[in-house]
């Protein structure tokens, strides 16, 4: 049997995002889900069967459009580090709604484990792999080192270029480093920093 065509769908992801990011997806409550989107709980379990479908259709929502616009930014014939330095830079340039999603996954990640190994596959799908593809292109064009383990690599360039940029967005006037550059400088300096890495070089001694 196919689904109605309605705006039924759409609004049950608004007010669901909204619900999970209030209280949490286990805290959620699927008849105020219902009730904010304006309809009935058994229209949730026509499109979602569980909450869990639910809580993964709102991150894939925001997450593939994110996900095609890193793809987007690493779709060039350059050197690892200008594709880093690009990927860098759409993520910095997440949306609110995808900083919402962020929050959210964080959040859940840290309190469900229940939730942990099907956001896990999802991602291995999306922005791991991506990120493997560019790391084992560094690897072997040899601007990257090949004497870490290539998941290591991929981790470390993930928080790398990652981590700074959402504290950043997250704090906001409260960042506790006022004079770090943002936008393009920054993605342009993490970038830096996964290619040279933290230690002194030798021609800095002098």
């Amino acid at each position: 049997m196919s689904r109605p065509r309605s705006d039924i769908r759409p609004r049950l992801l608004e007010a669901a995002a909204h619900e999970f990011l209030a209280r949490g997806v286990d805290g959620a409550s699927l008849r105020a889900i219902a009730r904010r989107a304006r309809t009935n709980i058994g229209m949730i379990y026509y499109y979602f069967p569980t909450k869990d479908d639910l809580f993964l259709a709102v991150v894939e929502q925001h997450y593939e459009p994110m996900l095609q616009g890193l793809r987007d930014a690493v779709d060039v014939a350059a050197p690892v580090e200008e594709r880093l330095r690009r990927l860098f830079v759409r993520i910095g340039q997440a949306s609110e709604q995808e900083l919402d999603i962020f929050r959210l996954v964080l959040r859940e990640v840290m309190t469900s484990s229940e939730r942990i190994p099907r956001l896990i596959e999802r991602f291995k799908r999306g922005h791991l792999a991506l990120l493997s593809e560019v790391v084992a292109s560094g690897m072997a064009e040899g601007g990257l080192t090949t004497q870490h383990h290539p998941a290591l690599l991929v981790m470390s360039t993930f928080a790398i270029g990652t981590a700074p940029q959402m504290l950043r967005r997250f704090a906001g006037e409260h960042f506790p480093f006022g004079d770090v550059p943002g936008g393009e400088q920054m993605a342009t300096e993490l970038a830096r920093i996964v290619m040279n890495g933290l230690a002194r070089r030798p021609e800095e001694s002098s």
